[in-house]
């Protein structure tokens, strides 16, 4: 299993707009904002959220993106926020323990397995800038909602890998037994073996990785921005998988990597969801709102996250169309089916 990273708690002083239970199922007209707000802005929430005062954020996004991220929020809201960051694994950890001992000592949570909590942890609610997402970022239970598209396939480093030498398929990984020992995976990467299963069926996928394994000796680290930024520094020459939008991330920063999308590329979502037991919830579902709009969105596509809204371009542009030019998987599934598909991960990558 991946090796624990303590968590990093950073309170972004900000001050809080909204609060309080919101009825996002109500009518558009009722829903209606001044032009000099934000669309995002829901004015029925907005009193209760001033006097709830805060809004405490359970996140994965490191602090580069996050603080910057969340003064936007500050900035149209005045809303207090305490963002706490730490890895996916200690947060579904964190709220587990929280959940069981009746604590109500978080709002919102900003992750990707968010869909992996059960449904009693998690508040159904309609957020209005939902409707703008694409189908497969709208949990079916309206408990979660993806805010970017963590499109899964490998990077390289350009100073040592030449474009013209990458692998058409993951079977011609196994050509490049030069790459041994200088290849990399994230330690929880369940997600992506399951979308090879799904592609390759279980029994031919598991023996492909297996031989990727035996061949090439993947390094397993913990983080996808960790494997994205050592891909970059060419502490590995490959990611045998990464996030697309983090590798794009380091490229932006000038680093010498790139991505290229290999069947199947599998995707899961960046997501947010509300507390059942929140402290501050009209706070929450307003932030939630604030993750799922334009603006937000656009935001976050400055450092290379992948837009889930049908309206908001990537950067650069094209990504995603590119990235649909191959067989896209969602590899979205039950926490029991995730855990042991993470078994299987870690048994495959030898990481027990």
């Amino acid at each position: 299993m991946p090796r624990h990273l303590k968590p990093v708690t950073c309170a972004i002083a900000l001050s809080l707009l909204m609060a309080g239970v919101a009825d996002f199922a109500r009518p558009a007209a009722a829903q209606t904002q001044p032009s000099s707000q934000p669309s995002w802005i829901v004015s029925d929430l907005l009193a209760g959220a001033k006097a709830e005062g805060e809004l405490i954020v359970y996140g994965s996004m490191n602090e580069e993106e996050a603080l910057p991220f969340w003064q936007l929020f500050q900035d149209a809201s005045g809303i207090k926020v305490s963002y706490v960051r730490s890895s996916d694994a200690n947060i579904l950890a964190r709220i587990a323990i929280e959940y069981r001992a009746r604590q109500r000592s978080w709002d919102l949570v900003a992750t990707t397995p968010v869909y992996r909590l059960p449904d009693d942890v998690l508040l159904q609610f309609d957020p209005p800038e939902a409707q703008n997402l694409i189908p497969q970022a709208r949990a079916p239970n309206r408990r979660w909602y993806g805010v970017y598209g963590n499109y899964n396939s490998p990077a390289y480093n350009t100073n040592f890998v030449k474009q013209a030498d990458l692998p058409k398929s993951y079977e011609e990984f196994l050509d490049h037994k030069e790459w041994a020992g200088k290849i990399a995976i994230d330690a929880t990467d369940s997600e992506w073996l399951s979308g090879i299963f799904a592609n390759y069926g279980e029994e031919r996928g598991r023996k492909l990785v297996q031989d990727i394994v035996a061949t090439l000796k993947p390094v397993v680290v913990d983080g996808h921005l960790v494997v994205a930024r050592s891909v970059g520094a060419g502490e590995y020459w490959v990611a045998l998988n990464n996030y697309v939008g983090l590798t794009i991330n380091v490229l932006l920063s000038g680093a010498p990597t790139n991505f290229w999308a290999l069947d199947p590329v599998g995707l899961a979502f960046g997501s947010v969801g509300v507390s059942s037991q929140a402290p501050h919830p009209k706070a929450a579902q307003l932030a939630a709102n604030f993750m799922l709009s334009r603006e937000a969105e656009q935001f976050l596509t400055k450092r290379g996250r992948l837009p889930t809204r049908t309206d908001v371009e990537t950067n650069p542009p094209g990504v995603i169309d590119a990235l649909q030019q191959k067989k896209v998987i969602v590899t979205i599934s039950s926490a029991e089916q995730q855990k042991k598909m993470q078994s299987t991960f870690n048994e495959l990558f030898k990481t027990r």
